[in-house]
């Protein structure tokens, strides 16, 4: 079924570039969304959509391209009501005040007044309720925010929105903390709403959701639009190869295979937190073993829990068969845990500190007596850290606020492994850093591996993932795949987006993938 070429768009955009310095973030934003439809937006992270988002609800100037709504171009960025009018986007965290009721936020900074400017409480109740039942969301107009399950909290922001006069809303992620029932729910609301004039942009890293509840799908990769084709016409294999490019050929480097013999470094057994599913697993020294998955998979937050940073719901977990102390990193580092946290910036370093006092802090105990350090010994230990890591700085004694992307995260590198880890937990190891750096820090990880260490490596890249000896694909919190080394792009993807295997590597002959 072709879509509908006599309807005008409800939203164009067309052209868009956005630049943040010599970061080219979107080179060619295309978006046509219909009235009345559910219009999936797609691509791996990185590929431009956040950015084309900020966009198209006009909390930023595009640096070239136009859009429009209704066929009129876009209001001025300071018209925020005009903006409020035309668009509003529920993201992923919920924007509404836990604090206040679902009337005040339905309301909020716009109450009815009634003598004295005072706020008239009667007509707020009443007219949110009026909002309410409009919309048909089922919660009380008087019930504190805080005390709605998530799915309705996101329904108040969707009511909320619509109370202004917008018609288009974006679900940026809207499924990532909802579970099977609470997703089908928001889909049949979805439905109901299209039915009474609401269009969505639904954002998703989950393909089979986009089956299900849209009728157009446009892709983005690396910045660029790729495709916008109407879902029913896009076979799955082709979506994924959309989203994957030219690497959906490309496969991983198989690895030497890890002895049988080798020792267990780590071993869980039922682990499960708010976040994920009981998780069953085993990496012995001198194996790599990755953890992929979307941002709502729970991959992060199981990592996390092996580093110390998270307490779990239930199960075990034992370093080289000593048990593995939860919620405390020291005790961790103590087990023989090193970790790369997922956020250099808020966990891994001590801006106001040197280099030196960064990449040794987890070691002092090695390097003094009853709290005594000798400087020189520490400086010297910092040096050969920093010698090993290929940090490019003046010496140990310069700030690590100094220090450009890449080098800040060899400094959090060579701490983990300052401690010389039996484990060695990498989250997100390789985020926003160059190239050149990037490729100095995996060869940090091999060197980790053939020196016996066992690691686990969670990452969104497929480079970072392609020198893993096998990663496990985490999708909603259950561990559903496992890919040893060889893998595919797109067998990879596939399972990340929760599509299967099979339909992945189907379908993908005479598709125009160019729209």
């Amino acid at each position: 079924m072709s879509r509908p070429t006599n309807v005008n768009p409800l939203v164009e955009a067309a052209g868009i570039v956005k630049r943040y310095g010599p970061t080219v973030a979107l080179q060619d934003g295309r978006l046509t969304v219909l009235p009345g439809e559910s219009h999936a937006l797609v691509g791996r992270n990185g590929a431009g959509k956040s950015t084309l988002v900020t966009v198209l609800t006009g909390l930023q100037a595009p640096d070239a391209g136009t859009v429009r709504f209704d066929g009129e171009p876009a209001p001025p960025l300071a018209d925020r009501d005009a903006w409020r009018r035309k668009v509003a986007c529920v993201y992923q965290k919920p924007t509404v005040v836990p604090e206040l009721t679902v009337a005040e936020n339905l309301f909020i900074n716009r109450q009815p007044t009634g003598r004295g400017g005072l706020i008239s409480w009667r007509r707020l109740h009443k007219e949110a309720a009026e909002v309410l039942q409009t919309w048909d969301v089922h919660v009380d107009p008087e019930a504190r925010t805080a005390d709605l399950k998530v799915e309705d909290r996101q329904m108040v922001e969707i009511a909320r929105a619509l109370s202004f006069g917008a018609r288009f809303i974006v679900l940026d992620e809207p499924t990532a903390q909802l579970d099977n029932k609470e997703i089908d729910r928001l889909f049949t609301r979805m439905r109901a709403l299209q039915e009474s004039g609401v269009t969505f942009l639904f954002i998703s890293h989950h393909l089979q959701e986009v089956y299900e509840v849209c009728q157009t799908v446009t892709v983005l990769r690396d910045a660029r639009w790729i495709t916008t084709a109407p879902v029913a016409e896009l076979p799955r294999g082709a979506l994924v190869e959309a989203m994957a490019g030219e690497a959906v050929t490309e496969q991983a480097t198989a690895r030497t295979a890890v002895p049988a013999d080798a020792p267990v470094m780590l071993s869980v057994e039922g682990l499960a937190g708010d976040a994920y599913a009981p998780v069953d697993l085993t990496v012995r020294g001198g194996e790599v073993v990755g953890l992929a998955g979307t941002s709502g998979s729970g991959k992060i937050e199981f990592a996390e829990t092996i580093a110390g940073l998270r307490t779990p719901v239930s199960g075990t977990a034992r370093i080289a068969g000593e048990p593995l102390p939860f919620g405390d990193v020291q005790a961790a580092l103590r087990a023989g845990v090193g970790c790369v946290p997922r956020d250099r910036h808020e966990q891994g370093l001590v801006p106001g500190m040197t280099i030196g006092d960064n990449t040794t802090m987890s070691v002092l105990g090695r390097l003094g007596r009853y709290g005594f350090i000798g400087t020189d010994r520490k400086r010297g230990f910092a040096r050969e850290l920093i010698q090993r890591l290929d940090i490019h700085a003046e010496g140990p004694d310069q700030p690590v606020s100094d220090l450009s992307g890449g080098n800040a995260q060899k400094v959090v590198m060579a701490r983990a492994l300052a401690s010389d880890p039996r484990l060695l937990v990498l989250i997100n190891p390789t985020a926003g850093v160059d190239v050149k750096s990037k490729e100095s820090l995996l060869r940090r990880m091999d060197s980790a591996r053939d020196d016996g260490t066992a690691v686990l490596v969670v990452s969104d890249e497929l480079d970072d993932l392609r020198r893993c000896d096998r990663v496990l694909v985490l999708y909603h919190g259950e561990v559903v795949a496992e890919h040893a080394a060889g893998w595919h792009d797109h067998e990879l993807i596939a399972s990340i987006e929760g599509v299967d295997s099979a339909e992945a590597t189907q379908g993908t002959e005479g598709v125009d993938l160019h729209g």
